[in-house]
């Protein structure tokens, strides 16, 4: 296909990319391609952003992801300005709690499993896994909402254009490229990726099958205004008809029926939906008087697509995996799928890296994908009303009340643990990168905030930097004082490719086999070459 495409899209533009969705990990995706210097734009069928309540909160990769691209301040603002909602909340709600006391709402962000909220001070943040990121522990708690207007606000300063108002209809993978009929006119392109929710158009068109298990409970999530809110217990409850939650923030409220999956998805959810909902599992006549905000209507529908790629046609997020929002899992996954498939895909349009680096996307990403899905398909089981359930909520509920059962939890909810399965013996291979601290007072992560692969050299005569000089214009290296790790190779998504705590040949011959791994063929010069 020739290197000019042909976009009947308000302006006529040659892109490399076309990304379907503009949420968070559509957003996230064309950023990273950006970066790699390959063109792209956003199709979104939404005239305007979405306005529902989703997501309240990001892990630890998301918020390591967001660091690397200097995005970590303006997270961090989200997290304060949260908490001082929290904490108005908390002070109107101090004549409910049974105590009696003030809480000052928690700065370090636990979560919680199947409505039991794991407790701060149980936790063992001296764990090394924990302390090794504790970097971006004020950028945790970011809705949503907040996260895709920052994260928008980065994809303009890139100069990505996103058209809204454009659905996708059609598409043909040409083998070469992508047709794509849309409702502003034919798009070709080189690379079409979906990234457009559990819907999602792009799967069903790419015939893409999407296994998994049916939906058997109703959820709702609504921020309202409520008359007569002292009629809700302040936290989760649970009774025959279901569960309940009213807060942290004042006015959000999530509901939970057990006997039934939604009669229709895509209608709106309206005040009466809500109220209706909340009375029936709560046992009160609340009542709400008004919906700030889109409220949202879920289920514990989990499904998998069978492929994340098929010819030239890619997905991410949703579009790829989708369940229940227990524990808030959702939104970082997807996001760590934009982060994963963002520098492979550039790396390959800019032809330094081989068609072949894709399959690595879904042999990456899958495992955590269905690692997600079982999640929260165990918390749906342990939430239910019936006796068996409440008997199995009340023994988790024992082992979560301990110290290393609450540092277990959070430390699988917060992603600290995930591992991709790379090559390589060093503890730090396959996770995401630490935090590496550097004799100038800056992180590692610090000089990540233009993409592509970070090496730390602690040689003493800069051995490792001298050898990733080959890789000039895609590897950054820092020099630092002696230590160990002697080396760390990061990817452009934050994995570590290698490392080590030597500097002897076979430290060196370990790096310089994860730079052609990864990053492609040597070149001398900033300008990618093409892979012979």
């Amino acid at each position: 296909m020739s290197r000019t495409l042909f976009v009947n899209i308000y302006v006529n533009q040659d892109v490399d990319v076309t990304v379907v969705g503009a949420g968070p990990v559509g957003l996230v995706l064309a950023a990273e391609l950006a970066l790699s210097g390959v063109t792209v734009q956003v199709l979104e069928r939404r005239a305007e952003p979405d306005k529902a309540m989703k997501a309240g909160s990001i892990n630890v990769p998301t918020a390591g992801a967001l660091d690397r691209r200097g995005l970590l301040s303006a997270a961090e603002q989200v997290q304060r300005e949260l908490l001082e909602r929290m904490g108005s909340f908390a002070r109107m709600a101090d004549d409910r709690q049974p105590d009696g006391g003030r809480r000052a709402p928690e700065s370090r962000f636990t979560g919680h499993f199947a409505g039991m909220i794991l407790d701060a001070d149980l936790v063992d943040w001296s764990d090394a896994d924990l302390a090794a990121h504790a970097a971006v522990a004020a950028a945790r708690m970011v809705p949503q909402r907040e996260l895709e207007e920052l994260l928008a606000a980065h994809v303009a300063r890139l100069g990505v254009p996103v058209h809204r108002g454009v659905e996708v209809t059609a598409l043909e993978d040409t083998g070469d490229g992508v047709l794509v009929g849309t409702t502003a006119g034919p798009v070709r392109t080189w690379w079409l990726v979906g990234c457009d929710g559990g819907h999602s158009t792009v799967r069903r068109l790419a015939g893409i099958d999407f296994p998994g298990t049916d939906p058997e409970l109703t959820g709702h999530l609504a921020v309202a205004d409520i008359a007569d809110p002292e009629k809700l217990a302040n936290g989760w409850a649970w009774s025959t008809r279901g569960a309940y939650r009213y807060g942290p923030q004042p006015g959000r409220v999530v509901t939970v029926e057990f006997d039934h999956a939604p009669a229709d998805r895509n209608t709106p959810v309206t005040l009466e939906d809500v109220q209706a909902s909340l009375r029936r599992v709560s046992g009160t006549d609340v009542t709400l008087t008004a919906l700030r905000g889109g409220a949202t209507r879920w289920s514990d529908n989990a499904r998998q697509a069978a492929a994340y790629r098929s010819g030239r046609v890619l997905l991410a997020g949703d579009a790829a995996h989708v369940h229940s929002p227990f524990g808030g899992q959702g939104l970082n996954l997807g996001v760590g799928d934009a982060m994963n498939l963002g520098w492979k895909l550039g790396a390959v349009v800019a032809e330094w890296a081989p068609e072949g680096l894709l399959d690595t996307y879904d042999a990456e990403r899958r495992p955590v994908g269905a690692w997600v899905l079982d999640w929260t398909r165990a918390q749906a089981g342990v939430m239910r009303g019936d006796a068996k359930s409440a008997a199995l909520r009340a023994v988790l509920g024992d082992l979560l009340s301990t110290g290393d059962g609450t540092t277990y939890a959070v430390k699988k909810i917060s992603g600290v643990t995930q591992r991709i399965e790379l090559p390589g013996d060093h503890p730090l291979v396959g996770r995401y990168v630490p935090d590496l601290w550097l004799k100038d007072g800056s992180r590692l992560a610090d000089h990540g905030h233009g993409g592509g692969f970070l090496l730390l050299d602690r040689t003493p005569d800069g051995a490792f930097a001298r050898l990733a000089a080959a890789w000039a214009g895609r590897v950054t290296s820092m020099t630092d004082d002696q230590a160990t790790p002697t080396g760390v190779l990061v990817r452009p998504d934050g994995v570590v490719a290698w490392a080590s705590d030597t500097t002897d040949t076979t430290a060196a011959t370990g790096l310089e086999a994860a730079l052609h791994r990864w990053a492609g063929a040597p070149s001398s010069s900033p300008e990618h070459k093409p892979v012979d």
